[in-house]
């Protein structure tokens, strides 16, 4: 009899266990700072193809950090995904993020687009646009071109403590070193045709109107811009050139969207799943051909005319991880040359 009683524990005991297996599968919690209305059919294929509902929290990279430090080990956040790999990092540092080991996210990820316990998804670029008009392609070639002498008024660009230009600093700081981007972002400064101000978007049509001779624009929105049915887009498109930067050096600087599972994760195997589906072909399509990012997986086929037309190019392989490691740095250097 206590034999059989003990059996019997032993068998409601592992039920219990199943029971709660099953309801990990069936949940995921996702805190996002991503807000494009193309990733919904990213969450609603998850959840057709696994059976596994997604609460979603959205809201700005540094209010969802704060949130889940506040809630401490009582977090329902399962996973956090966001853009720019120093706002990843950050989260890293504050001992957010768990290990994940995982074989396929291994297998499908290169090893300069993930760490230990955040990955990559999806890259974007930081390319020059140029007027054709008051600028030669020549003349623009690599980033600190920008800064030479022959570019004084023509220079466009947004707020230096953008993560997007900020990313920049920081890996220009790993490859030139720093004194040397401390003297690219002065004469970058001094080059500038007004002070910084507004998005991308912004210093794409004012390089198409000739307010500016050159920009330094995402590729995100130069794709979607290219896509553009509308007329004044078009009209911008024709005024302007595109120059992949220092292709014959470290080439293209590029900046991630991405994300990892949090330690305090309630749902872990559903959000290891999840971090696996974003690598799967499905979901990499969707980070193509819904919001103009590349894919990190290579063989992803691209069916984005925006993206095609901007042609191919060598993209730098710094690795994410140090890349986030200068950009308190990069801001620092920003700061006294005057880049705000």
């Amino acid at each position: 009899m206590t034999k059989l009683k003990s059996l019997a524990a032993l068998l409601a005991a592992s039920a219990a266990l199943g029971n709660t297996a099953f309801a990990a599968d069936t949940e995921l919690n996702l805190y996002t700072a991503r807000h494009y209305q193309t990733d919904e059919a990213l969450y609603s294929n998850f959840t057709t193809r696994t059976g596994i509902k997604i609460n979603r929290i959205e809201g700005k990279e540094e209010e969802l950090l704060e949130r889940i430090r506040n809630e401490g080990a009582n977090s329902p956040a399962d996973v956090f995904i966001t853009v720019d790999a120093a706002r990843l990092a950050a989260a890293d540092q504050y001992g957010l993020f768990a290990t994940v080991d995982s074989p396929s996210l291994k297998l499908a990820i290169p090893a300069h687009l993930r760490t230990d316990r955040w990955f990559a998804f999806s890259t974007r670029a930081r390319v020059i646009v140029y007027n054709k008009l008051d600028v030669k392609a020549d003349q623009v070639r690599n980033y600190e071109d920008l800064a030479k002498p022959d570019m004084k008024g023509k220079v466009c660009v947004r707020s230096g403590n953008h993560p997007y230009n900020l990313s920049l600093g920081s890996a220009l700081i790993q490859h030139i070193g720093a004194a040397k981007t401390e003297e690219w972002a002065r004469g970058l400064v001094a080059n500038f045709a007004r002070a910084p101000k507004g998005g991308d978007t912004d210093q794409i049509k004012a390089v198409g109107a000739g307010e500016c001779g050159v920009a330094l624009v995402n590729s995100y929105y130069l794709a979607r811009m290219l896509k553009s049915t509308k007329p004044e887009d078009q009209k911008t498109v024709d005024r302007i050139g595109i120059v992949w930067p220092n292709q014959s050096s470290f080439g293209a600087h590029i900046n991630i969207s991405g994300g990892g599972m949090l330690k305090t994760a309630p749902h872990k195997e559903a959000a290891v799943k999840f971090l696996e589906y974003l690598a799967s072909p499905e979901a990499q399509d969707y980070f193509a051909n819904g919001n103009n990012e590349w894919p990190v997986v290579a063989g992803v086929k691209i069916a984005n005319r925006g993206l095609d037309a901007m042609g191919k190019f060598k993209a730098d392989t710094l690795p994410v991880g140090k890349l986030a490691d200068s950009v308190i740095e990069a801001q620092k250097i920003y700061d006294r040359a005057g880049f705000r």
